[in-house]
């Protein structure tokens, strides 16, 4: 049952974060799947420097911050149209 609530968290964390990353999401569908992914990525960052969320907003919190940071990690890589 836990991981059905990752997919959740992680799905509401793409949606925020592409709401978040105004110009630098990638659309509905990735965005909800870099939120799941981001989750993951979160935790491990989180964990890196000692945090640890123990509650449903924390695990929100924390996937959020991941999703953010993997759809800039990825827009940097993103190819930009010269005439922009």
């Amino acid at each position: 049952m836990n991981f059905v609530w990752y997919i959740l968290i992680g799905i509401v964390a793409g949606y925020l974060a592409g709401r978040i990353m105004k110009g630098g999401g990638f659309g509905l569908v990735i965005n909800l799947l870099l939120g799941i992914a981001g989750g993951v990525f979160g935790g491990w960052v989180f964990g890196l420097v000692g945090i640890d969320p123990t509650n449903l907003l924390g695990s929100l919190v924390t996937s959020v911050v991941g999703a953010v940071l993997l759809l800039w990690i990825v827009s940097l890589f993103r190819k930009v149209p010269k005439g922009e």
